[in-house]
């Protein structure tokens, strides 16, 4: 039986009511992949990418109707 190495090393951070606050993977401690974090109605706030703990590539920030506001490249 093979193990899902990306679900292995699935994160979920909360806010205190229960509501997830951000998810993605953490390798060795750090931010690792894909990561998403959410504003406490729910709705998608930021969503981008992490290798070993740095941000790299696209980084999307959306308003609350769920839109892009705004785009940030990091290398």
């Amino acid at each position: 039986m093979q193990i899902d190495q990306s679900r292995k090393n699935q994160h979920t951070e909360y806010f205190k009511d229960g509501g997830i606050r951000a998810k993605g993977n953490k390798v060795s401690g750090q931010l690792d992949g894909y990561w998403e974090w959410f504003r406490k109605d729910g709705t998608k706030l930021r969503s981008g990418h992490f290798a070993k703990g740095r941000r790299v590539g696209e980084w999307v920030t959306y308003d609350s109707n769920g839109k892009i506001y705004k785009v940030a490249v990091f290398k």
